[in-house]
């Protein structure tokens, strides 16, 4: 079992993210995940991402707050719990429209290796 407790959580840039605090909270270490990272970001009202996509899937969790998620010109509010799974290569916009704090946890499986050399 690795653990690492949140007050060692280092906090990270995302790219394309504005008003939005990230801490991660698993990954990128010795003992920990070896196919995923899990990070938790703390959008400020009016905070968001994007338009942007990745080319591999990340799952949202909300834990506090709402964030209103924009594909496609479809809007849809995830409130505390909810969740969705974004698809790779799919373009998303990030919004927090509402007065409070938005706080969501944030799975995203480790970028492919580097190819080995011959």
């Amino acid at each position: 079992m690795h653990v690492k407790p949140f007050k060692d959580a280092q906090s990270y840039d995302a790219p394309n993210h504005f008003a939005c605090h990230g801490l991660r909270l698993q990954g990128f270490e010795e003992g920990g995940p070896t196919n995923q990272w899990v990070g938790l970001s703390q959008f400020l009202p009016g905070g968001g991402a994007g338009p942007d996509s990745t080319p591999f899937e990340k799952v949202y969790v909300v834990l506090e707050g709402q964030m209103t998620v924009v594909i496609d010109g479809q809007e849809t509010v995830l409130g505390k719990y909810d969740s969705c799974t974004i698809a790779p290569n799919e373009v998303r916009t990030l919004v927090n429209r509402s007065n409070l704090t938005c706080t969501m946890l944030v799975v995203i499986p480790y970028p492919a290796p580097p190819a080995q050399e011959a």
